[in-house]
């Protein structure tokens, strides 16, 4: 596996960013925008991140909160507690706007890549980070060819910009995997995005991931991760992406 650190330049200054590209790689690759959860980059997720690039694809994972936090920011692995003391300052710093205009960079960036292909990417999101997914899904257009959100939060508000409410301007094939117990996207917010889904037309798929707490899919938290449940997000993010990339 080969990585590297590079800098995406945005409106508000310098997000760093890692590349992860499989080893030997002689060739350009389709491109993968992979979005992390509130925690941050950190080794269970880099470790995700090989696991897609291993698949064939060059995956891009942006330092989200450049703007405030340093890259190596984890409150986590650090025993901070994981309450909205952390958690809120986090959410300010990245508004819907800001998500929109650092998806937009993030694409430039890695589609300007010159070990990536064509010009499509999808995008992948974890955690708040599945809203941004579909922010940047309706923002990117035809650049964004899938996007996939696993247990993401808030998919579904009463704001005006309620991400659901942009579904109708994506083109891109969406994957939706719901946890069965999650405080950020209940039983009735799931219902609505469905129906969303269903009168949209396009090419998804929503489910929920029975047994799953919010967070299942990223090591590290033993009370939430959830093994089996965690191979089975690999396998349709795998599949989403090779129908996409075909």
């Amino acid at each position: 596996m080969s990585e590297q650190t590079v800098t995406i330049p945005t409106s508000d200054g310098q997000a760093p960013a890692k590349l992860f590209l499989p080893e030997g790689a002689d060739h350009a690759l389709p491109g993968v925008l992979y979005l992390t959860d509130i925690w941050g980059i950190r080794p269970a997720n880099e470790k995700m991140a090989c696991r897609v690039a291993d698949q064939g694809y060059a995956v891009l994972m942006p330092h989200l909160f450049y703007r405030t936090q340093p890259m190596t920011f984890d409150p986590l692995l650090h025993g901070r507690p994981r309450d909205m003391a952390v958690i809120g300052p986090l959410l300010a710093s990245l508004p819907p706007k800001k998500m929109t205009a650092d998806g937009l960079a993030y694409i430039d960036y890695l589609l300007a890549r010159p070990e990536v292909t064509g010009g499509q990417i999808a995008v992948v999101g974890y955690c708040f980070s599945g809203a941004m997914a579909v922010r940047i899904a309706a923002a990117g257009g035809k650049r964004i060819a899938a996007a996939a959100s696993f247990h993401g939060g808030r998919l579904v508000t009463e704001a005006p910009d309620s991400p659901h409410l942009l579904i109708p301007k994506i083109s891109a094939a969406l994957y939706f995997g719901h946890a069965v117990e999650d405080p950020s996207m209940t039983p009735a917010q799931i219902e609505t995005l469905d129906e969303t889904l269903k009168a949209w037309g396009g090419v998804y798929q929503s489910e929920i991931y029975q047994g799953a707490k919010h967070g299942w899919a990223v090591e590290g938290r033993p009370e939430i991760y959830n093994p089996a449940q965690a191979e089975r997000h690999f396998v349709k993010l795998f599949d989403l992406l090779a129908r996409t990339f075909k």
